[in-house]
């Protein structure tokens, strides 16, 4: 057995493991095998990720370093010490990402006849149009500032396109401040497509940064513009609520959300253009040191290109489509209820359709012998059917209770205008309980039959969300086998009611046994292992940082278990160190689809234990969140569960990242004719050769 404390040697940042998930990101920009306009999408996905980043983790360091906390985590690193790899870390980072936009995505993309349009190139026809643009679609709702005592520093939004003007000369009151500020309006679109024959290509795009830069003059009559700056800040946005003093959630949630656009700056990004003197000044108006400074050489919000693939019809540069497969299940039987009374059903997204989560709510919605329905939302879509399937629930009469939790970080307005659109229908709206997060993905329907009640339900790994789940991988499993049903109806009763939690025949629940289970299951391989047995572990998640779930898999490794961890994210533990963890491997899938799925393999003497579950191996999960994980009984559908979430994984050589013994990430490499990917298997295994849904 190991020590209590291991030496930080073993285990890996959590912020500097997120930054090295974020450049496997970053190398799907990078890879030639991926279309083209996809990897400009991989590139806006890379800039998104990195804003997260920055609003969470570097927020919550910076918090740390301001009230001088001496907090040293499992890796030894202290968060003045942590702040300054992680500086160094982001800064090589970004500006990678931009030199492979104008140097590989940008010019790729005007071979192929799709074009950005600088300022420096346009045509006089260009010209014209932009400038006839400008003073139609832009000046009328611009606000430019200018710097004086009765002007001071505008309260600039997180996130926001902002440009500093420098200026020479007085305006109409004989001021001469130097300095002004614009606001870019958040209504209008950062990228402008061209009519063709203007472009002089099919698709032909132009900054609206650029076009401002162009006509920045005409905002300052009689003044001259010496310089124009686009900067961008950004805000911790981590809300602050104190569980013990909030009365009303949601009262305190609103009140909250208003301040996330003001929060304390923690990056100023600027146009590489910017001199010194500006920056410098900029930092101050901020109260940021020149650590925090990120010049780049391009626009400052790379994810506001996201939406030019989709107005880009060129299939060709784009992955290829395919259509979700209906589960076999349903092909002959419409009744979900009925298919559902005939075995358990595993749905797995988005190889297969979403739909038949919709049609389970929708059909209890409307079928006249339902009498209750029951659900948890962690994040939904904005025109979720679930959710007015809900709605039309309540409205005819059922009891339909809805576990809506109002913290799911940057969702939390959502899901406030969802619940209040529950309640107004008379359904009833809890908000999980204080100090713990709902993430567990639970619906229920109580049903009469044959004059008795009969329950059926849907555990899953991904949220109730119609978009992600054409984007995520998750399992889904829908069942009616009682006792899973009771012990769902136990975690529902908790979550809406007051009592002690009852002991749940199956489900291993968070806060409350999850942890001590999963460290069981491990602790009983190792001891399996140490009589001489061959034993197993294969777990598949998002993030691995829980402390004594790394003590328990090192001690395991020790002992001679085979462990593969297939981590999306940041993963804690380093593998192959001699002695420590020499028989664990780590990988991480990045590819077309966002790995979300949640399996935890045991080997257990031949048993095979199988369990998917809501959470990942983090501390948050185990006793800060309100989690399930759900074994697997049926034996086809364990099958299903190895063949399709975890046998692919370890097989791919194409989009797998292998972890080295000093935390850093390698591609496997792929061996001539024998490139595998999981995703593009499982896209032939499940999905449909129809006209395209994804």
């Amino acid at each position: 057995m190991f020590p209590l404390k291991l030496s930080p040697e073993y285990f890996v940042n959590r912020e500097l493991g997120i930054l090295a998930f974020n450049r496997r990101v970053l190398a799907q920009a990078e890879d030639e095998r991926v279309p083209m306009l996809e990897r400009l999408k991989f590139l806006c996905i890379f800039s998104s990720n990195m804003d997260e980043f920055f609003e969470v983790r570097v927020a919550g360091l910076k918090e740390q370093i301001k009230y001088n906390s001496l907090h040293v985590g499992p890796d030894g690193l202290m968060p003045k010490q942590a702040f300054e790899k992680i500086s160094s870390e982001a800064h090589e980072l970004v500006d990678h990402q931009y030199n492979m936009l104008n140097n590989i995505v940008l010019p790729q993309l005007a071979q192929l006849d799709i074009r950005f349009l600088r300022r420096g190139h346009w045509n006089d026809t260009q010209r014209e149009w932009i400038r006839n643009y400008f003073f139609r679609e832009l000046m009328p709702i611009l606000t430019p500032i200018g710097l004086d005592p009765s002007h001071p520093f505008p309260r600039v939004l997180n996130k926001s396109l902002n440009f500093a003007v420098e200026l020479e000369g007085k305006d109409a009151f004989g001021r001469n401040s130097g300095v002004a500020v614009v606001q870019a309006p958040r209504a209008l679109p950062r990228v402008i497509r061209l009519p063709s024959d203007i472009a002089g290509c099919e698709y032909g795009f132009v900054f609206l940064s650029s076009i401002l830069h162009a006509h920045v003059d005409e905002l300052f009559s009689g003044m001259q513009v010496k310089g124009c700056y686009q900067f961008r800040v950004t805000r911790d946005s981590d809300l602050n609520l104190d569980d013990e003093e909030t009365k009303d959630l949601r009262i305190a949630l609103q009140g909250e959300l208003s301040h996330r656009q003001y929060g304390d700056a923690v990056r100023l990004e600027v146009a590489d253009s910017c001199p010194p003197a500006m920056s410098s000044f900029l930092l101050g108006q901020f109260g940021l040191g020149p650590e925090d400074l990120y010049q780049v050489n391009g626009i400052v919000n790379l994810v506001r290109l996201m939406q030019v693939p989709d107005w880009v019809d060129r299939p060709e540069l784009k992955f290829a489509r395919y259509t979700p497969s209906a589960p076999k299940e349903f092909a002959k039987e419409a009744d979900i209820f009925k298919v559902i009374r005939k075995g358990d059903v595993l749905l797995h997204h988005p190889f297969q359709s979403f739909n038949p989560v919709i049609e389970f709510i929708k059909q209890a919605s409307e079928d006249p012998t339902v009498l209750a329905i029951k659900q948890t939302f962690y994040r939904t879509s904005e025109d979720s059917t679930l959710m007015q399937s809900l709605i039309e629930a309540a409205r005819r009469g059922k009891e339909v209770t809805v576990v809506v939790e109002l913290l799911a970080r940057f969702d939390e307005e959502a899901n406030i205008n969802w619940a209040a659109k529950l309640e107004n229908a008379g359904a009833h709206v809890i908000y999980g309980v204080v100090g713990h997060k709902t993430h567990a993905k639970m619906a229920m329907v109580v049903r009469r039959e044959d004059d008795k009640l009969r329950r059926y339900v849907h555990l899953s790994t991904g949220n109730y969300h119609q978009r992600t789940a054409r984007l995520y991988t998750d399992f889904g499993l829908l069942t009616c086998q009682e006792e899973i049903c009771e012990d769902v109806n136990d975690v529902f009763a908790q979550l809406t009611g007051l009592g002690k939690a009852s002991k749940l025949r199956h489900l291993w629940q968070s806060p409350f046994t999850l942890h001590q289970r999963l460290v069981k299951a491990i602790q009983n391989e190792t001891e399996i292992a140490k009589s001489g047995k061959k034993e197993r572990i294969i777990a598949k998640m998002n993030a691995l940082l829980d402390s004594d779930i790394i003590r328990a898999l090192y001690d395991a490794s020790a002992a001679g278990v085979e462990i593969d961890l297939i981590v999306r994210g940041v993963c804690a533990l380093k593998p192959g160190i001699p002695g420590v963890s020499e028989n664990i491997r780590v990988r991480s899938i990045v590819g077309r689809f966002l790995e979300h799925t949640r399996i935890f393999y045991f080997y257990n003497n031949r048993a095979e234990d199988v369990y998917l579950a809501s959470a990942d191996w983090m501390y948050r999960n185990f006793f800060r969140r309100i989690e399930v994980c759900l074994p697997i009984l049926d034996a086809k559908v364990k099958k299903r569960v190895i063949r399709e979430g975890l046998e692919p994984y370890l097989k791919d050589n194409m989009n797998a990242w292998e972890m080295l013994p000093d935390g850093t990430y390698k591609l496997r490499p792929t061996r001539r004719g024998t490139a595998f990917s999981a995703q593009n298997f499982l896209i032939q295994e499940l999905g449909q050769d129809l006209p395209a849904e994804i």
